[in-house]
């Protein structure tokens, strides 16, 4: 049981980090960073190709899927996260910077608050939804962290950090059958997740027993 908290604890951060990982919603179990050089949130770009999102979207999740090796892979995800982390308006990427501060800070609940303010003024931006889910997570409060995550997957059913999350609550819930068809989802999204095979291998012997 220690040893999943752990896992689902450091999971949630590069979930929040929106790294390729394991991207609740909710990274990867590397040793913490030394002082001085913590992981950085990613930066969308100042400018993308004015193309429509949508069939850009389309493009770079069929790569995912496609990406021969996981250096391909992680660069696919890269773009995927930018395009997710661009904000709709600059007060939207104000409230969003001050979150990040705050979070670094270990200010949490003044950076939900702020997560508050930035859905309110733009419901439709995802990130503002999956960071809060996250946080929600970290304090333990899962019913509204799972509130959070059906926004995202309403928005983006194809976000694999929600359904990653989703996976990780319902594990922590003992809903094991739950966890599992969550994390396939994350999988057939991404193939390249990192942990989740192991999870899907572990829960899979346990909910539909071991192959005869």
């Amino acid at each position: 049981m220690a040893v999943r908290f752990l896992f689902a604890r450091t999971l949630c951060l590069a979930l929040l980090l929106g790294t390729g990982g394991l991207e609740p919603a909710l990274a990867q179990a590397d040793p913490p960073a030394p002082p001085g050089k913590q992981k950085k949130l990613p930066e969308a770009p100042a400018k993308l190709p004015k193309v429509d999102r949508t069939k850009n979207l389309d493009f770079l999740f069929g790569a995912l899927k496609a990406a021969p090796d996981e250096a391909s892979a992680k660069h696919v995800e890269a773009r995927i996260w930018a395009i997710w982390l661009q904000t709709p308006s600059d007060t939207a990427s104000l409230l969003m910077s001050r979150a990040k501060t705050a979070v670094d800070a270990k200010k949490i609940d003044v950076a939900i608050k702020l997560l508050d303010s930035v859905i309110k003024l733009r419901p439709d931006y995802i990130e503002a939804w999956n960071r809060r889910a996250t946080l929600y997570y970290m304090q333990n409060d899962y019913g509204r962290s799972l509130a959070d995550i059906q926004q995202v997957l309403i928005r983006e059913p194809r976000h694999f950090g929600a359904l990653a999350g989703l996976g990780m609550i319902m594990q922590e819930v003992g809903d094991e059958k739950r966890a599992l068809d969550a994390y396939r989802k994350a999988l057939a999204v991404n193939p390249h997740l990192e942990k989740i095979p192991d999870q899907v291998k572990s829960l899979t012997e346990k909910v539909e027993g071991r192959d005869i």
